[in-house]
Parts: structure tokens; sequence; C-alpha cells
């Protein structure tokens, strides 16, 4: 059974290297097609909001079908997809072919969660979803980083080709034999959008949507950012990528840590709080003259993000575990697409301010979007449930012994 996950994690792995490492090419592609920078972030744009957007469509179309057709078709889709991303003979070509990677790698994430977990006994199901995403964040770690390499010495399109090669390779483990699985009921569009529309649910989403909206205006635009700022470009980009990645990876580890022993709450409040401050020194480091120090300074800031910023994901989805476990399945799809719409939106947000000539300035602006996230999610928390509220944050349960004691 552990070989067949490795390849679940191989597809995952091909996924979030094309997911990311449209940043540490951005400008090449934009050189290359002829359009402005702002232009080629619209890439970013359609290919979150396409993801966030059809997702759930997608999963309740295809509920009914074998879940390993499902991986194969989707896998299959995406490989077809980088060879046309690589092949594309203009700007829109492009743009479709990341329409395309979206739907495909939506069907993928979703259906290779649902497989892993039916595969294995219950109690062995959390290690079977973790080899799932080792797959997302070994991407961030060395596919985003050799992607960007590769980018630069060969070209955006061979970027685009490698993938293909990657995604073939997990489309052919795919097509090995493996136990079938009966298709399992979904619930329909009807029932996701009641839990959404539950003012708990709704808030935590929207800190979703915003926090991530702040971090991906200034991801999108990382490349010329640290060009333009610290003189860091080419095989210096390739090593910044792999900072950050690295700092990330560490920090989702902690963050799952901190979230179990004290509560998802206090860990949100702390890492959207530091998360404004981190970027509103990445707007003053980019406004320093271009020298050795500034350089580090921006290194620096852009551990601190990938360590802190990476805290937010699993701490937000044991939150919603918690506000919603009859549905943890549905709420966390939600939290999925709305975390796509907030990537779809902060491409568009960095776009705009790129276009206006605020390059440098992408750091006030995402500082503002989390700063929107923490007020949502506290929000969210007032909201929520008597037990829910002290699930999430233990100090408060902590605080009310005490208060009773003292009574």
């Amino acid at each position: 059974m552990l070989k067949q996950l490795l390849w679940l994690m191989l597809g995952s792995f091909a996924i979030g290297t094309e997911s990311f490492v449209i940043a540490g090419i951005l400008p090449d592609v934009a050189h290359d097609l002829q359009v402005t920078l702002a232009q080629a972030g619209y890439l970013v744009v359609a290919f979150s909001l396409t993801y966030g957007v059809a997702t759930p469509v997608l999963a309740v179309v295809t509920a009914s079908w074998p879940r390993e057709r499902v991986l194969r078709l989707a896998m299959g889709g995406f490989a077809a997809g980088n060879a046309a991303a690589a092949l594309a003979a203009g700007f829109w070509g492009l743009m479709s072919a990341r329409v395309a990677l979206a739907l495909c790698a939506g069907v993928y994430m979703g259906t290779a969660s649902a497989y892993a977990a039916a595969s294995v006994a219950p109690e062995r199901r959390g290690r079977a979803l973790s080899l799932v995403y080792l797959g997302m964040n070994a991407a961030t770690v060395l596919g985003v980083p050799i992607g960007a390499l590769v980018g630069h010495a060969y070209g955006w399109r061979a970027t685009f080709t490698m993938i293909a090669v990657i995604a073939v390779a997990a489309w052919a483990g795919l097509c090995l034999p493996r136990k079938p699985q009966p298709p399992q009921a979904m619930p329909g569009i009807a029932d996701r959008l009641r839990i959404a529309a539950r003012p708990e649910v709704l808030l935590a989403l929207m800190s979703t949507l915003l926090s991530f909206s702040g971090v991906f205006a200034l991801y999108t635009y990382l490349a010329p950012l640290l060009a333009m700022s610290a003189g860091v470009s080419g095989q210096m980009l390739a090593v910044a990528l792999l900072l950050f990645g690295i700092a990330g990876s560490a920090g989702n580890l902690v963050g799952g840590r901190l979230a179990d022993r004290f509560g998802p709450m206090p860990v949100i409040n702390i890492v959207l709080s530091a998360l404004c401050v981190v970027f509103a020194l990445m707007a003053l480091a980019a406004h320093l003259p271009p020298s050795g120090a500034s350089r580090w300074a921006m290194l620096g800031l852009l551990a601190a993000w990938g360590f802190i910023g990476w805290q937010f994901a699993p701490s937000q989805q044991l939150l919603l575990v918690q506000r919603v476990p009859q549905a943890v399945s549905v709420a966390l799809s939600l939290n999925a697409s709305a975390l796509y719409l907030g990537i779809s939106a902060g491409a568009w947000m960095g776009s705009m301010a790129v276009s206006a000539g605020a390059l440098r300035m992408l750091g006030v602006l995402s500082a503002v979007c989390v700063l929107l996230g923490l007020v949502a999610a506290r929000a969210g928390h007032r909201c929520a449930n008597p037990a829910a509220r002290l699930r999430s944050d233990p100090t408060l349960a902590d605080r009310l012994t005490r208060r009773q004691a003292d009574a």
C-alpha cells in the first residue's frame, strides 16, 4: 500500500511544483511572450480562480466514478496540460493551458486525499494524508527552486517540460494495478453552501481568503521585487526560493504542533500579527539602496515569512475541523477553495499595483490584507459556539477555570 501512496505523493509533487514555480519564471514568461509583468500575473489569477471555483463542482460531478480512474484521468490531463504550456504559441495559449491544469489539479488533489484516507486503517489515516501532502511540501523545497534553475538555464518552456515528465511518471505509477475503491456519497453543492453560510465558518473562510490574498500579492511578483531591491536573480533566486521552501516546511511542522498544544486560535493570532510585521518590513527593505546589507535583510525577511506564514495553514485547518466536526471533508474543501480564490485575488491586486508602478510597495498591500484576515479570524472566533471556542483556545478554558475558582 505504501508504494501506491508514493505514486500519489509524486503526483502532488508535480502539482505543487507547477502551482508555485510560476513566480520564479514570471519575468522570463513576460519577456518571451511580449506582455507586461502585470499581464503575466494573470496566469496566476486564471489558475487559482479556476481551481477555487471549479474544484467543488467537479468533486460532485466525479463522485460516482471509481477513484482510481479519476486519479489516472486527472494526472494524465495534468501531464498533457504541461506539455501544452511548454508548446504554447502565445500568451493566450499559455493561459488556456493553465486553466486546464487547474481543473486537473483540483480534481486530483481532492481524489488523492480521499483515496489515501480510505486505503488504510482509521488509525493510520493521518500518516496516509501526510504522505500525499508531503509531495506539496517537497515541491516548495525542491521542485520550485529546481524549476526556477531550469527555467533560467534553458528557458521557461523547459520548466513546464520538466513538470510534464514528472507528471507522466506519476501517471504511469497510478496505472499500475491497485485495489479499486467503490464510489462514496458526496455532499452536494447545496449542502456545502449551507455549511459555508454559518457565520463562524464563513468568517474563517474569509480569513483564509484575505490572508492568502496578502501572501500572493507579494509572492506572485517575488522574482522582480528581489531583482529590483536586492539584486537577487538567476541562480541566486533559486537559492532564495530554496530558503523560503525550507523555512516554510519547518514552519508547517511547527504550526501543526503548536496548534495541537495551544489550540489553533492563539497560533493564528500570533502568526497573522507577525506576518503583518514581516510584510511591512519587506516594503521598507525594498526601498533601501541595493547593497549587500539590503540583500541579506531581504533574504532574512523571506526566511521569516516562510517559517511564520506556513504555520497558518495547519492551524486554520484544525480550526475548521473543530467548528464543523460532522463534515470535516466539506470544511477542508471549502477552505481549499477559499485559499485558491485568495491566491487569485492577491495576484490580481498585485498586478494592479505593479501596473501603477508600486512594485516596492507590495509589502504594504500584503500587510493590509493579512491584517483584515486577522480581523475576520477574531470575529469568527467570537461567533463560534462556546464549546468550539474552548477547543480552539485552551487558554480561554484555563482563564474560565481560574475565574470560577476565584469566585
